[in-house]
């Protein structure tokens, strides 16, 4: 009897060996690790995006400015409307002001220094008077001048100049004085930031230091 041919016999296919499942403490690490993974990707992604503490009141529903127009220092009439495409600090204070209003054009000045020339171009510092029947635009430019070149000073009509500061909280009134001294105007001492856009962004109340108003002033423009 013939023996079959083994050369016919279908080749036996070899199977490939099984891997083995993933242990319980395997399927842990990979876990863990892709939790931290993921926790370090959010922590390095707050670090970056959270929001600095701001020195200014940032104001969370910001209102547009209503439009206005005083005499500038230059002599020329000047517009808030003209500023746009700026940061305008405004301030509201007067020349002869014996402390609060030399003491916060200082901490303008300082801002200003700590901005640096090139972040200053994007930004214009106004001293609004309170005193309008003393501050005439030369006063004026003489007085802002002497704490940075690009300061602007604006004065006009008392009745003007009380509607204006009322749209930004401001008081302000007359009250007796010396025969030294002449008469003081008592007054808010707040910095108002106005966007370039015109609207009312961030409120510096009166002692913020310059190097403070500065860096949020910087925030305001990477936030954009």
């Amino acid at each position: 009897m013939t023996k079959p041919d083994s050369t016919l016999q279908p080749a036996e296919t070899e199977q490939p060996a099984a891997q083995p499942a993933p242990t319980l403490g395997r399927r842990f690490l990979w876990i863990a690790a892709g939790a931290l993974l993921l926790l370090v990707l959010l922590v390095a992604g707050g670090w970056w995006l959270r929001v600095p503490e701001l020195h200014g009141v940032l104001l969370q529903s910001p209102r547009q400015a209503d439009d206005f127009t005083l005499t500038a220092s230059t002599g020329e009439p000047l517009a808030l409307s003209d500023l746009r495409g700026k940061f305008v600090l405004i301030y509201f204070g007067y020349t002869f002001c014996p402390d609060v209003c030399p003491t916060t054009l200082n901490d303008l000045k300082q801002m200003a220094a700590a901005l640096g020339e090139q972040k200053m171009q994007h930004v214009q510092v106004v001293l609004i008077s309170v005193d309008p029947q003393r501050d005439t635009p030369e006063r004026l430019a003489l007085y802002v001048n002497s704490f940075n070149p690009s300061f602007l000073g604006m004065t006009g009509e008392l009745d003007d100049i009380q509607r204006i500061a009322s749209q930004f909280g401001i008081f302000f009134e007359a009250q007796p004085g010396t025969p030294d001294t002449g008469y003081l105007v008592d007054h808010t001492s707040v910095v108002t930031v106005i966007d370039p856009e015109g609207y009312v962004r961030l409120i510096f109340p009166y002692g913020t230091a310059g190097k403070d108003m500065a860096a949020d002033i910087s925030y305001l423009m990477r936030r954009g």
